[in-house]
């Protein structure tokens, strides 16, 4: 059930009215697939979706969720306190810079898991290669950054999982590869068979994985219709996925 203010799962609701990140098909195919633990920062929240889901999935987690944006907290805020969940999540109006300096400097407990949806590679998707979107990106939050707070926060055997547009890529993994971070898991998610993969799923540990794990999934059939992978992934959580 959906609206213009609102997405209804199975055991939450989301509203998106306020916030800039709307609920979609990125934010619930990251929430589905990442991996959880007992300690989980959900980066750039925008309405709480992903927080909600890992929260559902993982019910021995307690989930931190954090967005710099006033409006995206405060949906995050409203969404979670309607939840059954909102006991194990907690939500600050902050940047990952500073809430990782801020947790490194009181020595807090780092994450057994860390998302990140963040719009930035969304609005950049449109004209990856323009000096707009790259000033755009360079402004919200740079790769380097985001990898060094996810350093300084995650847990040594942690991961770290994100969504992204497949035009970034080798810039992604490069500067993984530069903050001492090894890519353990990818999915290259096309929308049907016949067109390439636009988005891609990774995870990141700070320990080389015994096996790396690659797959190319495809959402929809040759009838437009959810493929069995997408179907199997989201099901607990669609209302129209028996």
């Amino acid at each position: 059930m959906t609206s213009n203010n609102y997405f209804a799962f199975k055991r939450f609701i989301v509203y998106h009215d306020k916030c800039g990140m709307k609920v979609g098909t990125d934010g619930v195919l990251l929430g589905a697939w990442a991996n959880g633990g007992k300690r989980i920062l959900d980066v750039g929240c925008g309405s709480g979706l992903i927080s909600l889901m890992m929260a559902q999935r993982f019910p021995e987690s307690e989930i931190t969720a954090i967005d710099i944006d006033e409006d995206a907290f405060q949906q995050t805020m409203e969404n979670v306190a309607r939840s059954e969940f909102a006991e194990r999540i907690s939500i600050f109006q902050t940047s990952i810079q500073r809430f990782a300096t801020q947790s490194e400097a009181e020595n807090n407990k780092k994450y057994d898991s860390i998302v990140c949806n963040p719009p930035f590679f969304v609005n950049s998707l449109k004209s990856p290669d323009s000096k707009r979107s790259a000033a755009r990106h360079a402004e919200t939050l740079p790769f380097a950054e985001l990898f060094a707070a996810v350093e300084k926060t995650m847990t040594d055997k942690g991961e770290f999982s994100v969504i992204i547009p497949t035009d970034y890529l080798g810039v992604f993994k490069a500067e993984a590869s530069l903050h001492g971070l090894f890519l353990s898991r990818k999915y290259s998610l096309k929308t049907t068979a016949k067109k390439a993969a636009k988005r891609q799923l990774l995870s990141f540990s700070k320990q080389p994985p015994r096996k790396f794990e690659e797959y190319e999934q495809t959402l929809l059939d040759n009838e437009g219709k959810k493929s069995e992978w997408y179907k199997g992934l989201t099901r607990d959580f669609y209302l129209d996925e028996k």
